[in-house]
C-alpha cells in the first residue's frame, strides 16, 4: 500500500474478517465536511413535503456538486486497500432519520435490494456521520461475519409505515444478541460490506441522525445495465476491467430519476 492509502493491512483484514469497520477519526477536513453538511442541509430545506426526509437515494444523479466528496481523495484512498485502485462508484444515498419520528431501518442485507445488479455482489460502503450516531436517534447496527452467509436472506414483510423498507431477514437467520452499535460522531465513518446484516433502531429522540452512504466497487466487477436502465454507475479512480460504460459526473440525470420512480425504485 502506498503511503496516502488510509487503512493498515490489520484494518483490512478485519473488516473481511467481521465484515465492517469503523473509522473513528475525521474523514474530511473541517472546512470540507462543513460545506457537504451545508449542502446537505439545502437539500432537505428543498424536500417536497410528502418525501421522507429518510428516502434521499442516488442525490448525485441530479447535483453533480456532490461529486466533490464522492470523487475525493480522502474516501477513494480509504477504499482502495478493499476494492484495489481500479474504483467505481455504485451509489449513493443520504438516510436522515429526523428527531422524533425517524423510521426504523429493518434488519437487512444491501444486496438482497440490489440483486444481481453487480457481479460478483463486492461492494463497500463508507457511512459518514453528518450528525451524532448514538444508541439514542437510531445508529447502524450490524450482525458481525454475517456477510460470510452470502447476502441473500429470507424475508418477511413488516409494517412500512414504520419502517424504511417494507421487508425484513426473518429473525431465525440471525442473533441480534450480537448485535454492534456504529457510534460516530460527525465526520466519522465506518464501512460495511454490501453482504452485512445491518439495520437500526427509529429515533425518538431530541436529535437527527444523518448519515450519507458512498458506496464503491472495484471495476472488475461488472454492473448489469441492461437489466437495470433506471441505475446507473461512475469512474472514480483508475481504468475499467470488466467492459462497464460510465456516467458523466458534469451531467444533470434529471429523466433517470423519473426512470426510477416508473420502475418503481424506492430507496436502497
Amino acid at each position: 500500500m502506498t503511503k496516502s492509502l488510509r487503512l493498515t493491512e490489520a484494518a483490512v483484514e478485519q473488516y473481511r474478517r467481521e465484515g465492517f469497520l469503523l473509522f473513528p477519526e475525521e474523514l474530511f477536513p473541517a472546512g470540507k465536511f462543513q460545506r457537504l453538511k451545508n449542502h446537505f442541509e439545502q437539500l432537505l430545506a428543498a424536500l417536497p413535503a410528502d418525501k421522507r426526509p429518510e428516502n434521499m437515494d442516488v442525490p448525485h444523479f441530479t447535483d453533480p456538486a456532490l461529486f466533490e466528496w464522492l470523487f475525493a481523495d480522502e474516501v477513494l484512498d480509504l477504499v482502495e486497500p478493499i476494492v484495489g485502485p481500479d474504483i467505481a462508484l455504485f451509489s449513493s444515498h443520504f438516510i436522515c432519520k429526523p428527531s422524533g419520528d425517524g423510521k426504523r431501518v429493518p434488519w437487512h442485507e444491501d444486496s438482497s435490494y440490489w440483486r444481481d445488479m453487480v457481479q460478483p455482489m463486492e461492494v463497500v460502503t463508507v457511512w459518514l456521520a453528518v450528525d451524532p450516531s448514538t444508541e439514542a436517534n437510531g445508529c447502524m447496527k450490524v450482525i458481525p461475519r454475517t456477510h460470510h452467509k452470502g447476502g441473500y436472506s429470507e424475508y418477511e414483510d413488516v409494517d412500512k409505515k414504520l419502517n424504511i423498507f417494507a421487508t425484513e431477514i426473518k429473525r431465525h437467520q440471525f442473533d441480534e444478541r450480537t448485535a454492534v452499535s456504529c457510534i460516530l460522531q460527525p465526520n466519522h465513518c465506518s464501512l460495511h460490506d454490501g453482504r452485512l446484516m445491518h439495520g437500526s433502531e427509529p429515533n425518538r429522540s431530541q436529535v437527527r441522525r444523518c448519515g450519507y452512504t458512498m458506496r464503491y466497487m472495484s471495476t472488475r466487477c461488472r454492473y448489469n445495465a441492461a437489466k437495470y436502465p433506471w441505475h446507473q454507475i461512475y469512474l472514480a479512480r483508475g481504468r475499467d476491467h470488466a467492459g462497464n460504460q460510465y456516467a458523466d459526473p458534469t451531467v444533470v440525470y434529471g429523466d433517470l430519476m423519473q426512470a426510477r420512480v416508473t420502475a418503481g425504485k424506492k430507496v436502497h
